[in-house]
């Protein structure tokens, strides 16, 4: 057995690897900068963490997802494998403590988020480090012709520099041909090298279902499939809305968004997750890094902006390799109002200038200050204040995201954490020398391990149901504590940050690169194109559509989607059908054709050669001419 077998043996109880997972460790541990290309639940994360823990050193894992960065950190510890994150929210305290536990402990794995890249300290402390992989997460954001494009991910060329001789694993589940060039070429690859498994998901059911009834439609699907199921809507008012709607009739729901505190996101994902809850509600906040195998069922009630989003959102169906649904339920309102989404998400640029201004002002920042700043940021409250439309913040909060002045994280919101910054010692002393908090200190060290290394993750909710008291007496106390200079207490932040990548600038000093901001709308618009043509389209496979996208073109008809459920009706075979189909198709290539002279030309029974012609004209593949002959409709 290989020495990567062993680990993943060891940590995972696994005994083999998923398909692509070895060659992907294999090809990294040949030195060679790698391109992981897997689907949704593929196991992308087993290949970065199996080859870094048979190697020395540690590895830099670079995410966008704050919440995934939090799962897999404490997946890890759980495994007894040591990790340490870097991400928005943390003190300068926190960040200079993690990352001295990497570079003196025996830690395998550090986690960044990609604005931390330019970290004055991590860029000191690198040069103590022992790195045996970059590994770069959610790849596709490197690349400007992907859909969720991040400018920090570009300083990941300069952490190379610093690391010339370290391969680098780039990951993603989602990428087209086009972004796939442009990763290795971002990440400067010494060469291409892609490794690829088919996207194709064999057990999930594609269905678009256009009706002007949503909600009946809704609950025909949750009625007739069970097990657990996700529900996405576009906003965060439709969660709770359908949310209450389901639990009306009965039914097992909840509702989930970014706009929530972290202590209800993590109750409700916990419940959804134990499957105390079937149906969850949610905005797209809801399933990066959520690994739940048995959904049998994903609802889209809103149009995604694009392919990418959907079909990796859908992807969050049967990952356990049973039959699984994804369905997108859509209206004739539909095409206007997303249509109507692209022309507000990029406002003029005036606007983004005077959202900037109004924001400097909200947070009291005064010109030339708070680089590499951090604030809690209430996008509510603000667009209240000053009477600006909340999707022209966040669109402009975008905009000036791409432009590199600021990051917004709207997965910011953290759990609160403490560290004992004195020694046993002394603590022993305070404690005999303050009786009446000895009893709180001796549950808290009894409830959390590592208090005096590391800041830890606290619940001052457990711990007050633990004690028997209020959460207030419990914050209290760890408030006590701190101004006895005996713990530094973090309390949680419930709200979004604003990281400011520089200075507050003057207006004339904000440079908008006009050329670069026209190609991402224009590439945004033909992301939406695909995601509409997808949505309208009734003659070709759901699956073959989606592959096509991302490049795979030579794969098989589902037989189970909406569009070929409607040719199974024919009672045709697969086979059958397509030798008749490419046969009418090669004729009316040539020249229309009167419909007798077609089935003369074609060697097959009649009735199903009709039954062939009446499908195609409903799929608006052919037509009559002015002379009333069949032609081929050029696509």
């Amino acid at each position: 057995m290989s020495r990567y077998r062993e680990i993943l043996q060891q940590y995972w109880g696994y005994n083999r690897f998923r398909e692509l997972q070895e060659e992907i460790v294999e090809s990294v541990a040949s030195g060679k900068d790698t391109l992981g290309l897997m689907p949704t639940g593929g196991g992308k994360s087993i290949t970065f963490q199996v080859y870094s823990l048979a190697n020395p050193g540690v590895c830099l894992v670079i995410t966008p997802l704050i919440a995934l960065m939090k799962d897999q950190v404490e997946n890890l510890q759980k495994r007894h494998i040591k990790a340490a994150a870097i991400y928005s929210g943390m003190t300068k305290t926190e960040i200079e403590i993690a990352l001295n536990n990497v570079c003196n402990g025996d830690y395998k794995f550090l986690y960044l988020s990609p604005e931390r890249l330019k970290n004055f300290y991590f860029r000191e402390r690198l040069k103590s480090m022992t790195v045996n992989l970059i590994t770069v997460d959610e790849a596709h954001c490197i690349s400007q012709w992907g859909y969720d494009f991040r400018p920090s991910y570009l300083e990941i060329k300069e952490i190379r520099e610093h690391l010339p001789d370290v391969p680098v694993l780039a990951l993603t589940a989602t990428a087209t041909p086009k972004v796939v060039d442009d990763i290795q070429e971002k990440l400067q690859f010494k060469e291409k090298n892609v490794l690829q498994k088919s996207f194709e998901r064999k057990n999930l059911v594609y269905y678009v279902i256009n009706t002007e009834d949503k909600v009946k439609q809704l609950f025909k699907l949750i009625t007739k499939i069970d097990g657990s199921a996700v529900i996405y809507v576009r906003n965060r008012r439709k969660t709770k809305e359908y949310a209450l709607l389901l639990q009306k009739y009965r039914i097992s729901a909840d509702y989930y968004h970014a706009g929530l505190d972290a202590t209800s996101r993590a109750e409700k994902q916990n419940a959804w997750q134990k499957g105390t809850i079937r149906i969850m509600v949610c905005t797209n906040a809801f399933g990066m890094g959520i690994d739940k195998p048995d959904v049998r069922l994903v609802v889209h009630l809103d149009l995604p902006d694009s392919l990418e989003a959907y079909f990796q959102e859908a992807g969050r169906a049967g990952r356990d390799g049973k039959k699984a649904w994804a369905f997108l339920v859509i209206n004739t309102a539909d095409k206007a109002q997303i249509k109507k989404n692209i022309t507000t998400a990029f406002p003029e640029l005036k606007k983004v200038i005077e959202v900037y201004n109004a924001i400097c002002n909200y947070l009291q920042i005064p010109y030339g200050a708070a680089k590499d700043s951090e604030f809690p940021f209430d996008i509510f409250d603000f667009a209240k204040k000053f009477k600006i439309d909340v999707l022209t913040t966040f669109n402009s909060l975008k905009i000036l995201e791409s432009t590199g002045l600021i990051s917004y994280s709207e997965d910011a919101n953290s759990t609160s954490r403490i560290i004992f910054i004195v020694n046993r010692e002394d603590l022993y002393r305070f404690q005999i020398e303050n009786a009446k908090l000895d009893n709180f200190i001796k549950m808290l060290l009894r409830t959390y391990t590592g208090l005096f290394n590391d800041y830890i993750n606290i619940s001052e909710e457990y711990l007050a149901k633990k004690a028997g008291v209020s959460v207030e007496t419990i914050i209290n106390l760890l408030k006590i504590l701190q101004q006895y200079k005996i713990i530094q207490y973090i309390p949680r932040i419930n709200k979004p940050l604003l990281h400011f990548i520089c200075e507050r600038l003057e207006d004339k000093s904000i440079l908008f690169d006009k050329k670069d901001l026209e190609a991402q709308k224009q590439r945004t618009l033909e992301r939406l194109e695909s995601m509409l043509l997808y949505a309208e389209s009734q003659n070709k496979c759901r699956s073959q559509q989606l592959l096509a996208y991302f490049g795979e073109t030579n794969v098989e008809r589902c037989g189970s989607c909406d569009v070929c459920s409607r040719r199974n009706e024919l009672n045709l075979s697969k086979y059958e059908f397509d030798i008749i189909l490419s046969q009418i198709k090669n004729i009316l290539n040539l020249e229309p054709c009167l419909l007798n002279e077609l089935i003369d030309k074609i060697d097959s029974d009649e009735s199903r050669i009709i039954k062939v012609i009446q499908w195609l004209f409903e799929n608006k593949k052919i037509r009559y001419d002015d002379e009333q002959k069949l032609q081929w409709i050029k696509e």
